[in-house]
């Protein structure tokens, strides 16, 4: 096809995939590239900033490592995450909500027995977390995986660090009657990383790169949808304006400040420590989503 134009090329386009066998991917490529023609269109896109446009998406590539994940960064900053996130996870009235995965999950975190100080030597002060794990109809949920992960009092996660061990993150298995308590530190607000290209993008914008205190879950068990979400800190002055847009009221607790003394493991403490009590409850699975 010979002699396109800004008029005739969006069609050029879509005909030249009418041989997509993957139906799926054919409607979202054609959907994708509607929409890329009409952003160009709407906006007057001048070649220089289509230029500019693709440097950035390089450099957002260039700065992604094992550890670092760039464009996950870019998809929660514009609010793309929490969208698929919403339509991803509707969830009955009365469920713990999700809300995004973020960029610092890491697969096989060790493995902690129940009560035992996840931060493993975390800077930050101490805290005791607890809560139990049900079902939407009320029942118990014994077992269930609870995967867990937070940034230090400084605003890093174990991975952000030059090696050492795993810090702030683990995973505990909830017991007969779906409780679960484990050792941490208190949750503190942090900027993501932010001298990297969507740093520099948020700049641009007008836009601070802060997340308000929070502590990351991921929660699963047989027979029920699994949840991945955070428990936020309240007072934070964050929570109106988390720069990934991840907050949802639902999931706002207290973290409870007691003077040194009894801690709830039966240990002393000489310093100031904190409790968060949350409870978790799933939605089962669709029967007919049932393996």
């Amino acid at each position: 096809m010979r002699n396109l134009n800004e008029e005739t090329i969006t069609q050029a386009v879509l005909a030249r995939n009418n041989d997509m066998k993957d139906a799926r991917l054919k409607e979202v490529m054609t959907s994708l590239i509607q929409h890329l023609h009409a952003f160009a269109r709407e906006t007057r896109l001048t070649e220089e900033e289509w230029a500019a446009g693709i440097q950035f998406l390089t450099e957002v590539g260039q700065a992604c490592t094992p550890t670092r994940q760039e464009f996950i960064l870019l998809s929660d900053t514009l609010g793309l995450s929490t969208l698929v996130t919403a339509q991803n996870h509707r969830k009955p009235q009365g469920c713990t909500e999700a809300t995004v995965f973020g960029p610092f999950y890491v697969d096989d975190a060790p493995d902690y027995a129940l009560g035992a100080d996840v931060g493993n030597g975390m800077a930050g002060e101490p805290c005791f977390v607890s809560g139990q794990v049900r079902g939407i109809g009320g029942e118990i949920v014994p077992g269930a995986k609870l995967e867990v992960w937070q940034a230090d009092s400084e605003g890093f996660y174990d991975v952000q660090r030059d090696g050492g061990p795993a810090q702030g993150r683990g995973t505990l298995l909830a017991d007969r009657e779906g409780r679960f308590n484990f050792q941490s530190i208190v949750a503190e607000s942090y900027p993501i990383p932010h001298d990297g290209p969507v740093g520099r993008m948020l700049d641009a914008m007008g836009r601070h790169p802060w997340r308000p205190a929070h502590l990351h879950f991921m929660v699963s068990a047989p027979g029920y949808e699994t949840l991945v979400t955070h428990v936020f800190r309240e007072g934070c002055e964050y929570l109106d304006s988390d720069a990934v847009f991840g907050v949802r009221s639902s999931l706002i607790a207290d973290w409870v400040e007691h003077a040194p003394g009894r801690t709830p493991n039966g240990g002393e403490s000489a310093t100031p420590f904190y409790t968060l009590d949350f409870d978790f409850i799933l939605n089962p699975v669709a029967k007919e989503k049932v393996a």
